[in-house]
């Protein structure tokens, strides 16, 4: 028989979804079948699978070691090196550069992100996968590997709870630059249309009318400069849909300087540009319900420092304003 009592970071969530992340041989479909044969026992009675986990409840297991294996630790290869913004017992604020991906991709690329967050709190005894039996810690959002800019890791369980919903009720507001061929007309608008995923091209294309099997999208965008073939834009997306930036301006003629998948090719070698210009750059916690244990950051605003250090930049610099 094997005991485990729910900690802190365990609580909040249903039994059988907690002990399917715990152990990853105990699928959920299995969990309920162990249950119902009361092999898992919760508080010394029969455990149901919905029940939600308070801190303390205790589990008791008559199963075999190989089914309660724990979870991998972080490979001792991954780099602990981050660009960190800001940082306090709840949060980490990531500067991401472009080139390395969020999570790991169909080729089970280590080198990520996510895996960088945890070997580098696992260096400052922030996270011990073994102490922990279902909390890791984890990204509230994502961009693309190409795309620079800050995201959000949350150190525990509630922490990450309330950022998923923040971020889901749009009380965090992101705003991105990037430099567009062309210059969008008018100067600031919002920008509607409907999208459809392309899941084995990886790309997605673009309808100005409601189609079947297409998403609203909506693209807020403000012109900040415009010089010769280029203008850079702040852009805050209203919805946030795969490829949504790089393929609306694309599809209003003004696609990002170095977009190789919706650009154009033979202008970006012009430019000698090999990545899209394009990083999310700032971050303002707009909350309008409670926050929690997260209410002190309302009204905090971060962002990229010296954001002129982006490559794409250098084509604004030296030049008088046309906008």
């Amino acid at each position: 028989m094997t005991e485990i009592t729910v900690k802190k970071n365990d609580a909040g969530q249903r039994a059988d979804r907690f002990l399917s992340k715990a152990y990853p041989n105990l699928k959920t479909t299995l969990v309920c079948k162990l249950m119902r044969k009361k092999r898992i026992k919760l508080n010394g009675a029969k455990a149901e699978p919905n029940t939600i986990l308070k801190e303390g409840d205790v589990f008791r297991f008559y199963l075999s070691d190989e089914l309660l294996s724990k979870k991998q630790r972080i490979q001792n290869d991954i780099s602990a090196e981050i660009n960190v913004i800001y940082e306090d017992e709840n949060i980490i604020l990531c500067d991401k550069p472009c080139g390395l991906i969020v999570h790991e991709d169909s080729e089970g690329t280590n080198d990520t992100l996510i895996n960088r967050v945890l070997r580098y709190l696992e260096e400052k005894g922030e996270y011990d996968p073994e102490n922990e039996q279902s909390f890791v810690p984890a990204l509230v959002n994502r961009i693309d590997r190409n795309t620079r800019g800050i995201v959000i890791a949350a150190k525990n369980a509630e922490a990450l709870r309330i950022l998923n919903q923040k971020l889901r009720d749009r009380e965090v507001e992101k705003l991105y630059l990037c430099a567009v061929f062309g210059k969008p007309v008018p100067n600031e608008a919002v920008l509607t249309a409907y999208l459809k995923k392309l899941s084995d091209e990886n790309r997605v294309v673009i309808s100005d009318s409601p189609k079947q099997d297409f998403l609203t999208i909506k693209t807020k965008y403000r012109v900040i400069d415009s010089r010769g073939d280029l203008s850079l834009v702040e852009v805050d997306l209203l919805t946030g849909r795969t490829h949504q930036i790089r393929a609306h301006f694309a599809h209003i003629g003004c696609p990002l300087l170095g977009d190789g998948k919706y650009g154009d090719n033979a202008r970006n070698r012009q430019f000698k540009a090999k990545t899209q210009a394009l990083c999310s750059y700032k971050l303002t916690f707009k909350f309008t319900t409670n926050a929690g244990v997260l209410e002190y950051l309302n009204g905090k605003e971060f962002q990229i420092e010296n954001p002129e250090s982006l490559w794409f930049m250098k084509y604004f610099d030296n030049d008088e304003k046309q906008v």
